[in-house]
């Protein structure tokens, strides 16, 4: 398994720009630290809860037809050169906010944002799946991965706060480099 990969994968799908990080950041700017904090909680764990949905899911299938992991790593790669296409030519100034950033609102947006969902169900199957089965080791994953989301929705939340006029100004260029390793974890999945 190449721990290296699956790290860059989790860390740019979740620290890139997508719906539960733009609602974040502007529920920092429209209501404040604290309901945005209130909304991250809610989607963290969501987040959670849908990466071991997909962990059994995923396990199920790879059990039951063992053939399916080429085809999830297919869909895999091309969701992620999806996501590279969709970060470098996204613009954020058309981002909407939200009325309001309760915890149940966070939660109930990860069941909805096709970005996550469509993450938890195919990181297992690309990354940890091929190697490991064991409920432990899928148990560990999720969690680690869970953390990871957490620090990006906490990141989001802080860049609200401090760094939302330097992003802005450099939109292109962080953009491109979030693509560029992105591509790198499309790639990875083959080798």
């Amino acid at each position: 398994m190449n721990i290296a990969s699956v790290i860059i994968y989790c860390f740019i799908v979740t620290f890139t720009p997508g719906p539960t990080n733009i609602v974040i950041l502007s529920t920092v700017h429209n209501f404040g630290v604290k309901k945005a904090l209130e909304y991250t909680y809610g989607a963290t764990i969501a987040f959670g809860a849908l990466l071991i949905i997909s962990a059994m899911l995923n396990t199920a299938l790879i059990t039951v037809i063992p053939k399916i992991l080429i085809v999830m790593q297919t869909i895999g790669s091309i969701y992620m050169l999806y996501l590279a296409y969709q970060i470098y030519k996204m613009d954020s100034s058309d981002s909407n906010g939200t009325k309001d950033g309760t915890f149940m609102s966070g939660f109930t947006m990860q069941f909805l944002n096709p970005k996550v969902v469509l993450f938890t169900m195919t990181v297992f199957p690309n990354f940890i799946l091929p190697y490991y089965t064991s409920m432990s080791v899928l148990t560990i994953s999720a969690l680690v991965i869970t953390i990871i989301g957490f620090l990006a929705f906490i990141t989001w939340v802080l860049f609200g706060a401090i760094f939302k006029s330097f992003l802005q100004k450099h939109e292109k260029m962080v953009n491109v480099i979030m693509t560029l390793f992105l591509v790198y974890a499309a790639i990875m999945i083959w080798m």
